[in-house]
């Protein structure tokens, strides 16, 4: 039994890290800027100046989440900042999938690598 639980944890890690690098991509792509960072910063309505708290922010979530004893509070966080996106997304009409499987990934990975986590929020069983 301790062992299919190791398991469950190792994949919950490897979940955990899709939305990691998703996010931190994010992040070193605002910070790096460029045209197209530019421009679907004024697609979506958001001034230039914005790039870089954003980007700040994203480091500053995903470095809580990653954190063992901080990951709740950083998957807390990661869900308002991927809830900011989905609605910034959906206002001007876009495609919020992604930012809404980033978010879902988040907790999914913390769930099950997350005792915690589980005891808070059991699943039934038989």
């Amino acid at each position: 039994m301790a062992a299919a639980k190791g398991k469950i944890v190792w994949v919950g890690r490897v979940i955990s890290a899709l939305p990691v690098l998703v996010l931190l991509m994010s992040a070193f792509m605002k910070l790096k800027g460029g045209p197209e960072v530019r421009q679907g910063l004024a697609h979506l309505g958001l001034p230039e100046s914005m790039i870089v708290p954003l980007a700040i922010l994203e480091l500053s979530c995903t470095a809580i989440y990653l954190i063992p004893a901080t990951s709740v509070l950083g998957a807390i966080l990661l869900a308002g900042y991927m809830g900011g996106a989905i609605c910034t997304h959906w206002r001007v009409g876009d495609p919020f999938f992604a930012q809404a499987a980033v978010g879902f990934f988040v907790w999914l990975g913390l769930y099950l690598r997350e005792p915690r986590l589980k005891a808070l929020i059991p699943l039934r069983t038989r």
